[in-house]
């Protein structure tokens, strides 16, 4: 067997593998339906399973969530925007509602987009508890590219990790005004679903896995 090839076959048995700190994560994708999930308020097309992805289609979108609820978690997943896309994941959030606010949204968002740089306000750029606070900028692949993030919710304590790099690390207890806890009751929830928050642009995650924590 030439050198190429073996090294093409030990590369790809790596990516198969767990990695030693996967213990414990499991799959919220079966990877060919969205047995587990329920879109709530979907509009379009929704979303589809495709080629091993979970896809929001162009003109698609609302709340695909988990049937499951977390309270304390680590979720890790890779996903793919393009020019303009504008997505989210939320967390810890009920069925009904205005997911952002009922429950909490890490934005995913093309940063750099004509659309939004110079619009948005820092805590609605990508990775950031969206429109409450703002995560680092400028650790997001450009648009057609996968990016890798994980999110942990533990206690108050809300980590997002963005292509290997931590983004955002803050205690919820840091909101103390009034007017903002009033228009994110989310903040103060414990538990809820995960989701995904399609907003019309195509986005596309793969490899979507989750580990409870104590």
């Amino acid at each position: 067997m030439p050198i190429r090839t073996l090294l093409a076959l030990v590369a790809l048995a790596a990516k198969l593998l767990p990695a030693a700190d996967e213990a414990g994560f499991r799959p919220l994708f079966d990877g060919k339906t969205l047995q587990g999930w329920r879109l709530v308020a979907g509009h379009g097309a929704g979303y589809k399973a495709e080629n091993g992805m979970i896809v929001c289609p162009e003109g698609g979108g609302g709340k695909l969530m988990t049937e499951e609820e977390f309270a304390n978690f680590v979720l890790r997943f890779e996903y793919r925007i393009f020019a303009g896309g504008n997505n989210g994941i939320n967390i810890r959030a009920p069925f009904e509602g205005r997911p952002a606010y009922v429950g909490m949204e890490i934005q995913i968002l093309d940063d750099d987009s004509d659309k939004y740089k110079a619009r948005i306000k820092p805590e609605q750029h990508t990775g950031s508890v969206y429109d409450v606070i703002p995560a680092r900028t400028g650790f997001a692949h450009p648009p057609g590219e996968w990016n890798e993030e994980e999110i942990t919710a533990n206690g108050r304590q809300i980590t997002v990790k963005l292509n290997g790099v931590v983004i955002l690390d803050v205690n919820l207890d840091i909101v103390k005004e009034p007017q903002i806890l009033e228009k994110h009751p989310g903040l103060l929830r414990a538990s809820g679903h995960l989701g995904l928050l399609g907003h019309n642009e195509r986005t596309e995650f793969r490899n979507l896995r989750v580990k409870r924590l104590p």
